[in-house]
């Protein structure tokens, strides 16, 4: 094998490596938007407990076993 046929062999290995890390980040970034979509949801959930006056009052109440 020559250098010429050696460095194409190369390449084509870092494009495939590249292609792969690609799909990985897409596949985190879907997740990311997911889990950021579900922490928002868990915010506002939470927000409208507290003005639902159901949030604070009660995480702070020691349970029955204390």
């Amino acid at each position: 094998m020559d250098r010429l046929e050696a460095a194409e062999e190369r390449m084509a290995h870092l494009i495939r490596a590249v292609e792969d890390l690609s799909d990985v980040v897409a596949a985190q970034r879907k997740e990311i938007d997911t889990l950021t979509r579900r922490v928002q949801m868990l915010m506002e959930r939470e927000a409208e407990r507290e003005v639902m006056g159901l949030g604070s009052a009660e995480a702070n109440v020691p349970p029955p076993h204390w």
